[in-house]
């Protein structure tokens, strides 16, 4: 059976339906079309994400199920709660941006290869500049020692990547952002693909349908004027 994939046309920032994506592969939507500020944030307010790896074309997607964690039912394992009490370190918002990004592609390179290609860390780190995406940042020892990275609009989080260079570092970095982002009353904070590291982390999957509902409501609320750990 032929499956029909729409190239998306590189003026036309429209997406298909959500509900056209396939199947098989999961959720795989369209290809084209580009990685402007424009498009980006209308495929996450839409519940799309680029996700692809050179030489590919660009391919966006909208699984189903959707891997999702509400903010305040994040789970901190009682060993990693341990580590952080008996650990000198420190935890920023968007102090690095840049090297974290370019860090996850590192790690995702050295793994499997990675799908945070040159124009991916460009159109971030300019989604980044105008204030759509944030970083959280884990320093040990005065160095960078693992973080995260993501898109926010509203009041949704939507979590890309992290990486590691000393142990546990990532996990305090998602701790801070899931801690902070139930204070400020976040209800969504998209983790896209099931994992078991996720998981474990609390996330749930949920139907596309219930995603969209709940991404609805969360991208109408204000998001916080300033991006600082207050807990």
């Amino acid at each position: 059976m032929t499956l029909y994939l729409p190239f998306l046309d590189p003026h036309d920032i429209a997406f298909p339906d959500v509900n056209q994506a396939l199947v098989e592969p999961d959720g795989l939507l369209a290809a084209g079309g580009d990685l402007s500020v424009q498009r980006l944030e209308l495929a996450y307010r839409s519940g799309i994400f680029p996700w692809y790896s050179d030489p590919d074309p660009i391919l966006w997607w909208s699984p189903d199920p959707r891997c999702i964690l509400d903010p305040a039912q994040a789970h901190t394992s009682k060993s990693l709660e341990k580590y952080m009490r008996k650990t000198d370190f420190a935890v920023t918002w968007d102090q690095a941006f840049a090297e974290v990004i370019q860090h996850c592609s590192d790690v995702r390179r050295r793994q499997t290869g990675t799908w945070i290609t040159p124009e991916m860390i460009a159109a971030y780190c300019q989604l980044h500049r105008l204030g759509k995406a944030h970083s959280v940042e884990v320093w040990m020892d005065g160095q960078l020692a693992g973080g995260l990275y993501g898109v926010s609009i509203g009041r949704a989080f939507f979590g890309e990547s992290m990486f590691s260079l000393r142990t546990n570092a990532s996990k305090i970095a998602f701790t801070y952002l899931s801690r902070q982002l139930a204070k400020w009353s976040f209800p969504l904070l998209d983790c896209q693909v099931h994992s078991a590291h996720v998981a474990s982390l609390g996330a749930i999957e949920v139907c596309r349908a219930e995603f969209l509902a709940i991404l609805k409501q969360a991208i109408a609320q204000p998001g916080p004027k300033e991006w600082r750990f207050d807990w």
